[in-house]
């Protein structure tokens, strides 16, 4: 995956960290949240298989870093982040850099957006202890849900929608994420 080198990860991390910012390791943003190593962005990038136009479901906005890798894969991003001190900053962010992401949510990823569904991909960026089958629903048939399941560590996981009941689960490593948690703050 190609676009993830043309993204500066240094824009989206704390100015004391800028530093370690091609460091393929997790780093603390704000609110007690990480952004993903690059490895793992580019691994969850290339798992939802989608091609450009396609629409993306964002589950954990962050720091916006995901989310400018997917609009550089040319795809209609719907990003969701719970936190509203991430929800903020990163607005602020998307605005600086002009990177305009189809809709940014404040809210609960765990109810997706069903009124902006199907969607072709859906990305949860955070640790889940079970699949929301609430996301589930939200794939379009041919779509995946790519999600990180467990508590302490995580499987990262892609669910496959092949009709309107039945669902392809694949299984790809361990991993380790911040939790994935319900309502908003």
């Amino acid at each position: 995956l190609t676009a993830v080198g043309d993204v500066p990860r240094h824009l989206f991390m704390d100015r004391g960290l800028e530093a370690y910012a091609y460091v393929d390791k997790a780093y603390p943003i704000a609110a007690e949240q990480t952004i993903s190593q690059p490895y793992t962005v580019a691994f969850q990038s290339e798992l939802i298989d989608v091609k450009a136009g396609d629409k993306v479901l964002e589950i954990g906005t962050g720091s916006g870093y995901q989310t400018a890798i997917l609009k550089a894969m040319q795809l209609e991003i719907y990003t969701i982040e719970r936190q509203r001190e991430l929800f903020k900053k990163t607005q602020r962010l998307f605005t600086k850099l002009r990177l305009k992401p189809k809709k940014v949510v404040f809210g609960d990823g765990y109810l997706g957006l069903p009124e902006s569904a199907p969607f072709n991909g859906i990305v949860v960026t955070a640790g889940a202890p079970d699949v929301p089958k609430l996301l589930l629903q939200q794939l379009a048939v041919g779509g995946h849900l790519v999600i990180p399941i467990g508590k302490d560590e995580q499987i990262m996981t892609r669910f496959t929608r092949k009709s309107e009941n039945e669902f392809d689960k694949e299984t790809f490593g361990m991993f380790r994420f911040v939790p994935m948690l319900k309502d908003k703050n």
